[in-house]
């Protein structure tokens, strides 16, 4: 068993010691080396460390940009055929004709049929809470009228098509086509495209019937830059968009954002996030699996712990020491902790709630007695989950609010997917003889200020005079 190490010379920038983990072979596995820094809220210099800790370089790569740049020019030059040769190169698919890139939506429902019965059972129970989670956020039209009688309002429309994008080959995420589409399906969308690469001509039975419970229209097999740049655009076969959801790789994330403008996209999320907040309460073996439950997503996931007992804390740290050693993706963990995990101690409840505010965390685990007392000093995060059960994994799968949530500390002005994401709101607008009168004097004294006489002009020809 090896032991839990401690320097008191890392004392600088608000580190006040580290969890070291030593190498040794676990079940014939390589356990591999675990760092965790350790960081005292009342330590000189530890506001500096905290920035640190959480800041992430998500510069675009130039080479990734690059290439993207060019398969989309290629996209929207040559269409379908480019379609074609990039499937062939990427996901050794030989295609001759385009119309071959689109999947019957029977065999959605022939993959739904074959489906194991209990992996069946959880997407559709997974499913209908989200649905139903999400019929509470649709917003409805609304008018008023004023005392002049004018009449406004709102006019609330679903977007006429969605393009969804779903990974494939190695990562398959039917929960993430749930999260997506079903919220557009609620919104009212007329459309749903979705692409999904299919390597060597794998395709994933689960997500396909998670395609089938979410009812998509149209399924593509495309994937990458150029699946994105073909719903933006549209090709012969492909239907262009109006807006793309859905995550994916360096390069489809890239793509995404050369594309903005032409449609609209959901957002480009960085690295997995969770802070667990604990006042001693939560058993720490639960609070360790609930980090590693972010940080097996990839060595740049970040998993903090936010706790008002330093005892706590180093209970914390043998359940991750026992913990590591049977986790199947441990090298993923232990790198994604030591790279940006951390143990951080607060001295009370509100500047750790103050600490939690800075980093606007993806998921928030309020892992605390009573979770309703620290609820108002929370201002900042994706997702909040609250007390001991509300574990962040039930939330990636079937609690019912969405998953796809704002990382990077962009919880501070962004929301969660959700039906809004697939609605547009018009501006409505009826003025009334009376009201030209008041509001066309205001209008053009505010024109001719801004010298713009034309507009003057408009709202002063209205003045007295009815419609002839």
């Amino acid at each position: 068993m090896s032991t839990v190490t401690r320097s008191d010379a890392e004392t600088g920038g608000g580190v006040t010691g580290s969890s070291t983990r030593s190498d040794r072979d676990v079940k014939g596995g390589a356990t591999p080396s675990l760092t965790i820094r350790r960081l005292n809220a009342a330590a000189p210099g530890f506001s500096a460390a905290l920035d640190a800790l959480v800041s992430y370089d998500s510069a675009q790569d130039e080479s990734v940009d690059r290439t993207v740049a060019a398969i989309i020019a290629d996209v929207r030059a040559r269409g379908d055929a480019a379609l074609l040769e990039y499937t062939a190169r990427f996901d050794g698919l030989q295609i001759d004709d385009a119309a071959a890139l689109e999947l019957d939506p029977s065999e959605t429902h022939r993959a739904l049929a074959r489906l194991d019965p209990v992996q069946r059972s959880a997407l559709e129970a997974a499913a209908e809470r989200i649905r139903s989670y999400h019929e509470h956020q649709r917003a409805t039209s609304w008018g008023i009228e004023d005392a002049d009688g004018n009449r406004l309002g709102q006019r609330v429309t679903a977007l006429d098509r969605v393009g969804l994008y779903v990974p494939g080959g190695k990562a398959s995420y039917p929960s993430s086509l749930l999260m997506n589409a079903l919220p557009a399906k609620v919104a009212g969308v007329g459309e749903i495209v979705m692409v999904v690469p299919t390597p060597g001509g794998v395709r994933n039975d689960m997500v396909l019937a998670a395609a089938a419970i979410a009812q998509v229209d149209r399924l593509f097999t495309i994937g990458g830059a150029q699946a994105v740049a073909a719903l933006a655009y549209g090709t012969a076969t492909v239907p262009r968009v109006d807006k793309i959801v859905g995550p994916g790789n360096a390069y489809v994330a890239a793509a995404k954002r050369r594309v903005f403008g032409a449609v609209g996209i959901d957002m480009i999320a960085g690295p997995s996030e969770i802070v667990v907040v604990c006042d001693g309460s939560v058993s720490p073996d639960w609070v360790a699996m609930d980090l590693f439950s972010q940080a097996e997503h990839d060595e740049a996931a970040q998993a903090i712990l936010v706790t008002t007992d330093a005892a706590y804390a180093e209970r914390v740290v043998r359940a991750i020491e026992q913990a590591i050693v049977e986790m199947p993706r441990r090298a993923i963990i232990a790198a994604s902790l030591t790279a940006r995990g951390a143990l951080i101690t607060a001295l009370s409840r509100e500047q750790a709630c103050d600490i939690v505010n800075r980093i606007a965390p993806e998921h928030l685990e309020l892992a605390v007695a009573d979770p309703d007392a620290w609820l108002p000093h929370i201002r900042h995060a994706g997702a909040i989950f609250m007390g001991p059960y509300s574990s962040e994994s039930l939330g990636d799968y079937c609690a019912g609010p969405n998953h796809v949530l704002p990382t990077a500390g962009t919880a501070r002005f962004s929301s969660p997917l959700g039906v809004y994401d697939f609605q547009k709101r018009t501006s409505m607008i009826e003025i009334s003889h009376a009201g030209a009168q008041t509001l066309g004097a205001i209008a053009a004294v505010l024109a001719q200020g801004e010298g713009l006489p034309a507009h003057a002009r408009s709202a002063e020809l209205r003045l007295g005079r009815h419609q002839e």
